[in-house]
């Protein structure tokens, strides 16, 4: 026994450092919204004045929260709405043209982030979605969607095809089969794709920049990045920081609730059958 646990040592003094290295920030992050800071709504002490200061800022902290949620469940839903019908085509189907189909796919990940969102911006203007929130949640979703099919392809892959079939001769049709069967068979990829999506979404700050101008509509992120003193323009970092809590706590929690799932969705094309 003694033997066993000094060899794991090692794991757990790298485990235990990476754990302090990613904890600090957040854990600094949060003592120094409640501390009392020159310059802020909490002058002395400890206590919610910063996230008093950020709850009535400009539209509200609420107004902000609702944009987030809205522009990610928006996002969620039609990244893994189009992921799983594309995943599970790549890797049921057989046609002219798949496996270049699926490179020009992934090629858009090569494509740098911020040089599409001018074009797009255009784009969304043509189609009356310019300022919208459901604009902003087609852009998030379509950056997402490469990573999302892949996943979702791989992640049926590794279900046996033999499932599949038995659910064809006990009478299913291919839709019968895709809800019935591989749909619970593919939730962890589901799950990994759903997260990747809420978390790209809930803390975007480019996309919003551009193509989001009424204050009224902007999200957390851009909110929290134009909160300043209305003097001589100066940073209020208590209230920033207290924005920077409001933006982490949702995504710690979701994390720690679907970590399991996570894992098991990252797992899934590792071995098949």
């Amino acid at each position: 026994m003694l033997t066993r646990a000094l060899g794991r040592t090692p794991h757990y003094v790298v485990a235990g450092s990476l754990a302090v290295i990613f904890l600090f920030p957040l854990l600094w992050n949060a003592w120094a919204s409640v501390s009392g800071q020159p310059g802020t709504a909490q002058q002395s002490g400890y206590g919610l004045g910063n996230y008093r200061t950020l709850l009535e800022y400009d539209a509200g902290l609420w107004r902000y929260l609702l944009n987030s949620t809205v522009v990610s469940a928006l996002t969620v839903a039609l990244t893994l709405g189009v992921s799983l019908l594309g995943g599970y085509a790549f890797a049921r189907f057989d046609f002219p043209g798949k496996n270049l189909l699926f490179l020009l796919t992934l090629a858009i990940l090569m494509v740098p982030y911020a040089t599409l969102l001018i074009p797009l911006y255009v784009l969304l203007g043509r189609l009356h979605l310019q300022n919208s929130l459901i604009g902003l949640s087609l852009v998030l979703a379509m950056f997402q969607l490469p990573f999302a099919t892949f996943m979702m392809r791989i992640s049926f892959e590794a279900v046996p095809r033999e499932l599949e079939e038995s659910a064809l001769v006990d009478g299913c049709g291919t839709a019968g089969a895709l809800r019935r069967v591989l749909l619970p068979a593919v939730r962890p990829g589901l799950i990994t794709v759903g997260l990747f999506a809420f978390l790209a979404a809930w803390n975007d700050f480019i996309a919003p920049l551009i193509l989001i101008s009424d204050s009224e509509k902007a999200p957390l992120p851009l909110a929290v990045a134009n909160l300043r003193q209305q003097s001589m323009g100066a940073v209020d970092y208590g209230a920033t920081e207290a924005g920077v809590v409001v933006l982490a706590v949702p995504c710690l929690l979701l994390f720690l609730l679907l970590q399991r799932h996570y894992i098991r969705g990252f797992m899934s094309g590792a071995l098949k059958g």
